[in-house]
């Protein structure tokens, strides 16, 4: 499998294609990528890299055929061509049906029901007619979460809903579900993976900060800031949830914990995942030297922290669009502990991830000041 004849197809070509590349490397693995976009970040560094649509059933299809093993950078990709490749002898981790699965909120949402997985109470709804009119009979349901079944990332298809005239307005009118607001303390995440013999792999839970008008994680902690015994309990769910999915890969488990100190499951990206990046640097395994470790059916590296760490999302500064330019980066370079990665997007764009910064710290009471001198002196803006 080190060998050059042994190739693994990733589908897609974005930064998480780009940190699986530069771990591959390590271990002289032959890659190639499949991506729509002519310069997307992978472009360069793939052995092999493939323009072409990964909705495409036979572009997807032949992009396979010469590959050992295919795997996926994204979730929006054809599980059809992938389900006949792998009838064809190709191995595809994480298994087609599991991302057909994960492709659908509707349908993880009725998976952890089904196996008794706590989750956000939900209702399935069929199009806008059928919203408006379970909020008429159900008015207490306000505030509410409406999540589109398909085709939703980085916080969009998901929108709160206060009122019925809102829900008129700009109600989804198309599947998806509706939960009740939950009473979230903070949300965590936790990266499992799982290899084709069974044996699994649990990282300890981070911590994930929000922006709050864009719906997206303006940063993160490790280890999450909470209780031993709540620990422990959020890595035992995520591995329940790979064990019932069965599914061969890492797996992000994304989590609510209330004010009470429930937790509750998200949702799931059966990929490497913007919060597993600080395990690049802040865990003796990265979730993808790992990746890599499931997809050979190696053994699996260790999860534990070398010391407590933060990770930065790089996000296109509100203003700025056009060709990128990273303000302050000398500043940034110059602190101890503090470790870059830019994504290689030559375009930069409002709320665009661009990069992120990983911080290591002797003490978890550091990290919040050094994150905050990231976010004051690190800006992406468009080059003048």
């Amino acid at each position: 499998m080190f060998a050059g004849n042994f190739k693994i197809g990733v589908l897609g070509g974005g930064q998480l294609g780009k940190m699986l590349l530069q771990q591959a490397a390590n271990y002289n693995l032959s890659i190639k990528i499949l991506d729509p976009d002519a310069a997307a970040p992978c472009k360069d560094l793939a052995r092999e890299f493939v323009q072409g649509s990964l909705q495409d059933y036979e572009t997807v299809l032949a992009f396979g055929a010469d590959c050992q093993v295919v795997t996926i950078e994204i979730e929006s990709v054809n599980t059809e061509a992938l389900a006949e490749l792998e009838r064809r002898g190709v191995q595809v981790f994480p298994q087609p049906a599991q991302i057909a699965l994960i492709q659908d909120k509707r349908l993880q949402k009725t998976f952890y029901e089904q196996h008794q997985i706590p989750t956000a109470p939900f209702v399935l709804i069929d199009n806008k007619a059928h919203l408006l009119d379970f909020l008429e009979k159900n008015p207490n349901h306000f505030p509410c979460v409406q999540k589109l079944g398909k085709d939703g990332y980085d916080g969009r298809g998901v929108q709160i809903l206060n009122h019925l005239a809102e829900a008129r307005e700009k109600g989804f009118d198309a599947p998806s579900l509706l939960e009740a607001k939950a009473d979230i303390k903070t949300e965590i995440a936790v990266m499992v993976a799982r290899n084709p013999k069974g044996e699994t792999a649990v990282f300890p839970a981070v911590e994930m900060v929000f922006d709050p008008i864009h719906n997206l994680v303006d940063y993160l902690l490790a280890p999450a800031q909470i209780e031993a015994q709540l620990e422990t309990k959020a890595r035992e769910l995520a591995q329940k949830v790979a064990d019932r999915l069965g599914i061969i890969g890492v797996l992000a488990v994304e989590m609510f914990m209330t004010k009470d100190n429930q937790i509750w499951v998200n949702e799931v990206a059966p990929r490497p995942h913007n919060s597993g990046h600080a395990t690049i640097e802040g865990n003796f395994t990265s979730q993808y030297e790992q990746h890599l470790r499931t997809l050979l059916n190696l053994p699996l590296g260790d999860t534990a922290l070398r010391s407590p760490s933060a990770m930065v999302n790089l996000l296109g500064a509100e203003g700025h669009q056009g060709k990128a330019h990273y303000e302050g980066m000398a500043q940034i370079l110059a602190q101890k502990g503090f470790y870059v990665h830019l994504y290689g997007k030559a375009q930069t764009r409002p709320w665009r991830k661009m990069g992120h910064v990983t911080i290591l710290a002797e003490e978890a009471a550091e990290l919040a000041q050094k994150v905050a001198f990231v976010k004051q002196h690190l800006r992406v803006v468009a080059q003048e």
